[in-house]
């Protein structure tokens, strides 16, 4: 292991080189690479035409992360699971400046295993009759762009396959490095797949670089995430700034922030929380409104087990910029054990946030407009868990509420409609058999509905909300259950 500096990391990074970029999103990214790489790239033109491959793409949606990697030119070909909080990448992606392809979450996290252990890749069922899916966008992010991605049978059962990638380079974080190179990761939010994106790099003969907080004598060997013989180069990080558990808490250091929930908000948790069952089930907590529900529960939720994909089990699921981090978790495995569990079934209840749902039961969680953040870990999640629970508001921009007496009043609707008669693109389609059988509830500010092969039902109304309030925000025929019941807004 040598000591380097992040600009040196920079400097060997070649041309057409293949790169992971560590993290979670807004939790654990090597900020100094990805900045000495800017640097490099805005007074030299290189590394150009580089491959990316991550799962979750990090970054503060100002900036930071593979944002700093944005810039014409620089980035070729991009895969990845997640793209929301590096809007100026999918910008780029969207606008052919580089090709960008968008593959579920939890199976890039199992391509990396794939692809260190040198198997061709990740043969699998999630990404069927999604958008992932070739025969219908396959993946792509940017227009003309052919599919890499392929659907294929095996033993008379259609499959996707994800195909491995020869990998250059791992940029890694972590928090302390013995003199070896042994990187133990106590004081980050998650584990982030680390061991195994490493793994990745060395089967093809790449470096592997981390950036941690401080060199230490001595790491206990059962606290070691990744061990030496994986470790090329290590970088200390000196300023704090760049070595944020999250960049949510940096935010949340350098100006105050307004945690007041918004009455549509609140009305939706207050009910989905209803939803959560009693007993030992596994239940999955996804980005948006659903991440908000760890806290409500303030930690009473019996025997439950509230994980985020990011690896983590239990605490207080965070949001927004924290998103993928936990206050005081139980417990902390990679990010591809976790999706391994979902995928084989292991989610009993998922809450997972919605764009827009259409009149064939097709789900769009990752394409509003011109903003594309992709699926990440929707699709393994929505295709395994055998409850769903989406949250969301029936209308957006400019929605506004009031409730007086028990009743809920409509003050100004919003602009944007969510349920369509088509989704802009296919994030999951649950009139698809991997869905058949799975009880899928809707629930919303005014009403909660049922999802089935059948079509959407309405089963519940908000006091002082007509049916007529209801469907006029649906631009396809609803069913209306002879057992409407009210929601109780308390």
């Amino acid at each position: 292991m040598q000591i380097v500096a992040a600009s040196e990391i920079a400097e060997m990074i070649f041309d057409n080189a293949t790169v992971i970029p560590g993290g979670f999103g807004c939790c654990g990214h090597p900020d100094l690479y990805t900045e000495a790489l800017q640097a490099r790239f805005e007074s030299t033109g290189h590394p150009k035409s580089l491959n990316l491959l991550f799962a979750s793409g990090a970054g503060d949606k100002a900036g930071k992360g593979l944002d700093r990697l944005a810039a014409k030119g620089m980035v070729k070909q991009a895969i990845g699971g997640f793209w929301g909080f590096c809007p100026e990448l999918s910008k780029a992606a969207r606008e052919g400046q580089l090709e960008g392809h968008n593959w579920p979450m939890g199976t890039v996290s199992h391509l990396f295993r794939e692809i260190a252990s040198g198997s061709p890749g990740v043969l699998t069922k999630v990404g069927l009759s999604s958008f992932v899916d070739p025969d219908v966008d396959g993946g792509c992010l940017t227009q003309g762009a052919k599919p890499i991605v392929q659907k294929t049978t095996f033993m008379g059962e259609e499959y996707m396959f994800y195909p491995s990638q020869k990998v250059d380079f791992t940029i890694l974080r972590g928090t302390y490095s013995d003199a070896k190179g042994n990187i133990s990761m106590e004081d980050e939010d998650a584990y982030h797949d680390a061991m195994i994106q490493a793994m990745a790099a060395k089967r093809y003969g790449g470096k592997v670089a981390v950036q941690v907080k401080k060199l230490v004598d001595k790491i206990p060997p059962n606290q070691v995430q990744i061990p030496a013989v994986m470790v090329d180069y290590v970088t200390v990080c000196d300023d704090e700034a760049n070595h944020p558990s999250s960049y949510g808490i940096l935010e949340s250091a350098n100006k105050e922030t307004d945690n007041t929930i918004p009455l549509e908000k609140r009305l939706v948790l207050n009910r989905a929380i209803k939803e959560m069952p009693e007993g030992k089930n596994c239940i999955n907590l996804g980005i948006g409104i659903p991440a908000l529900i760890g806290e409500q529960l303030n930690n009473d939720f019996g025997e439950n087990s509230l994980t985020v994909e990011s690896g983590l089990f239990n605490g207080t699921p965070l949001y927004e910029l924290s998103f993928g981090a936990s206050d005081n978790p139980d417990a902390v495995i990679d990010q591809a054990d976790l999706f391994t569990f979902y995928d084989g079934g292991g989610i009993d209840v998922a809450f997972l946030g919605f764009g827009e749902i259409d009149a064939h039961g097709r789900l769009n969680s990752s394409m509003f407009g011109k903003k594309q953040t992709g699926a990440g870990g929707f699709i393994n999640i929505a295709q395994s868990a055998k409850k769903i629970v989406l949250c969301g508001t029936m209308t957006t921009a400019g929605l506004k509420l009031q409730e007086n007496n028990g009743e809920l009043q409509i003050i100004n609707e919003g602009k944007v409609k969510k349920f369509v008669s088509e989704v802009q693109q296919i994030t999951v389609d649950t009139s698809h058999s991997l869905f058949a059988n799975k009880e899928i509830l809707v629930i919303t500010e005014r009403a909660v509905f049922n999802l089935s092969r059948d079509g959407l039902e309405l089963i519940e109304i908000a006091p002082g909300v007509s049916i007529a309030e209801v469907t006029a925000q649906i631009d396809y025929p609803i069913s209306i259950s002879p057992s409407l019941k009210k929601i109780n807004l308390v």
